[in-house]
């Protein structure tokens, strides 16, 4: 009897939709600093448009290069909120996803697109204002004809994505908390939201002293104790 795990994972625990959110009135960068400056995914992946911005639990795929057949799964699959998150092994060759495919998932009340892969027809799916982070965009169709996995960890922009984790995106690029650890993270992210505008505050009256450059500098060797800049 074979234990291995279906190539289709139906089931698996989400982000509760208020936590989903709250998390989503953040920037990714505060929430990759306080997540330990980890989760970004690879600068590659970008926002379609830089007024982009996505938030949500991950509904993971895996594709050959160059085929969505099981992005067609996935998006009858989906629930709303989800993000679907497309490991296209970093092609660009041609287009996983365009208008219909984007209309479809709006419709349906999919949070938005992120995909190690390329999309086609951008002009209409800014017109649609529907979030989509890609590596680029291609002209060329996909094929529809290869098997690949749903509901698996998936690798996406170098960073490695569980079914269920939270997705979040703007001009900046994406970032993956773990499921489990993205509620935790909240009271630490609105303390860092409130520093950082005590601290532009105090830039903006005149106080532009960076105080712990001096220490720094020192800890790396660059100035010698008791040397200041």
């Amino acid at each position: 009897m074979s234990d291995q795990l279906p190539e289709i994972i139906r089931d698996f625990s989400r982000v509760p939709a208020a936590i989903v959110a709250q998390a989503a009135e953040l920037q990714p960068a505060i929430l990759a600093d306080v997540a330990g400056r980890r989760g970004a995914m690879n600068g590659r992946i970008k926002a379609l448009r830089p007024r982009m911005k996505v938030a949500g639990t991950a509904f993971t795929v895996e594709v050959r290069p160059g085929d969505n057949l099981m992005i067609h799964a996935a998006i009858a699959m989906a629930k709303p909120g989800d993000v679907l998150v497309i490991d296209g092994k970093a092609d660009q060759s041609s287009a996983l996803m365009g208008t219909i495919m984007m209309t479809a998932c709006k419709k349906l009340g999919i949070a938005g697109v992120v995909m190690d892969g390329a999309c086609r027809d951008s002009l209409e799916i800014d017109e649609m204002d529907y979030p989509v982070f890609s590596v680029g965009t291609n002209p060329n169709g996909p094929t529809k004809s290869i098997a690949g996995r749903i509901g698996h960890p998936v690798s996406v922009g170098d960073v490695t994505v569980r079914p269920g984790d939270f997705i979040i995106g703007d001009g900046d690029g994406v970032v993956v908390v773990e499921r489990e650890k993205i509620e935790a993270l909240l009271p630490l992210a609105a303390k860092k939201v409130k520093d950082e505008a005590a601290r532009i505050a105090a830039i903006q009256e005149g106080d532009t002293a960076a105080k712990w450059l001096d220490g720094a500098l020192r800890t790396a060797g660059v100035l010698k104790e008791g040397e200041t800049l």
